[in-house]
């Protein structure tokens, strides 16, 4: 009896271990040297300052996770529906302004007044004051051959009309893996560094590669002079400033037209939008995580994670913190909620009067009064 019993034991041991180093998982993840997180130390010392937040409420909506007023002077947001709503800045006067049928990340106005839409499903989209959309474009020019945006996350649109939007990852789109945050996620285990930003160029039709190599490319501000593109690389905790005229640049090589602007970020950053007086407000969606630091360099303990239960998953806790930063790189205003009630402060949008504080997940839309 005991023998039979050992044998059943063993065999569930067996069957365990076969599914934990064998079970098929989507990622091939790649070693990378993760530095030493800095903690919350220097410009980002831990405070208080963006707790007790004023909530708008959006009803049955969640996940504003862009925020911009457009030229009408309303207040637009993108939530987890797909839907982009419009309203007064205050919150009243709530409407649905366009359903893509995706899921728009980030946006844009141009000198038309259309609301130009990185939507992660569908590509980049031009939507009219009519409400009538246009695809603009889904593919990129790679050496003479179309290839597909799979991750359309951030966009900004230029003075002389040239877009720069990001291409988060070109291994997990969100339409074939449960979703945005489902596919960040594998992109970040993963580390393949397969996120870009692209040029499209209404004037040609032609969408190009600006720059390569990054570990999910993510949100994307211009320099005032637009020479330069400020992005977040949010896998490896960094911001870089990139020149407008690179062709097909791989960041990874280095060089003189990318450099690194903020290194060891004490988070995952998310967004960039310009605010007033020159600067330009950062989101951290996540604080770091220890273990997934300490599964950096190594390849197949990753893999063992993502086949746990995904309730097991080294998902960082909810902690709000944004910052603001000049374009030589000087942090001038950091914002904590250590409680982190308002989930995911992806990003800022600044006013004369408010800061409007973004976030993929949140019951509503948080805002305080601009320091």
């Amino acid at each position: 009896m005991m023998k039979k019993l050992f044998g059943v034991l063993g065999g569930l041991v067996l069957a365990g271990l076969a599914y934990f180093c064998l079970w098929p998982i989507p990622i091939e993840p790649v070693s990378w040297d993760a530095p030493v997180a800095p903690g919350y130390v220097g410009p980002h010392v831990v405070n208080d300052k963006l707790a007790k937040l004023h909530i708008i409420d959006l009803g049955a909506e969640a996940g504003p996770e862009h925020i911009a007023i457009g030229p009408d002077g309303k207040l637009y947001t993108t939530v987890e529906s797909g839907r982009i709503l419009r309203m007064q800045p205050d919150g009243s006067q709530q409407e649905v302004f366009a359903q893509t049928g995706g899921r728009v990340l980030g946006f844009d106005f141009d000198a038309k007044g259309h609301l130009i839409a990185a939507d992660a499903v569908k590509g980049l989209l031009s939507i009219a004051p009519d409400k009538s959309i246009q695809l603009l474009t889904d593919k990129v020019d790679m050496n003479g051959q179309p290839d597909p945006i799979r991750y359309a996350d951030a966009v900004v649109v230029a003075k002389n009309g040239k877009m720069y939007l990001s291409d988060a990852s070109t291994r997990f789109a969100p339409k074939d893996w449960g979703g945005t945050f489902e596919a960040s996620v594998l992109d970040i285990l993963e580390q393949a560094a397969t996120g870009r930003v692209l040029e499209f160029d209404p004037a040609t039709g032609r969408t190009r590669v600006v720059a390569r190599g990054l570990s999910f490319a993510n949100g994307v501000a211009l320099s005032q002079d637009e020479k330069h593109l400020f992005v977040n690389e949010t896998g490896k905790y960094r911001v870089w400033k990139i020149d407008v005229n690179a062709r097909d640049l791989d960041v990874t090589l280095g060089g003189a037209q990318a450099r690194v602007l903020f290194d060891n970020l004490p988070g995952y950053p998310d967004n960039l939008m310009r605010g007033r007086d020159g600067r330009i407000w950062l989101g951290f969606a996540k604080p770091r995580n220890p273990t997934i630091d300490n599964l950096a360099a190594k390849p197949f303990m990753r893999k063992v994670t993502l086949r746990l239960p995904r309730a097991l998953w080294p998902i960082p806790k909810a902690y709000g913190h944004v910052i603001a930063f000049t374009e030589d790189g000087q942090v001038v205003h950091d914002l904590q909620d250590p409680s982190g009630q308002y989930p995911e402060s992806t990003g800022v949008t600044e006013t004369a009067d408010r800061l409007y504080i973004q976030s993929l997940h949140a019951k509503g839309l948080g805002w305080l009064a601009r320091p």
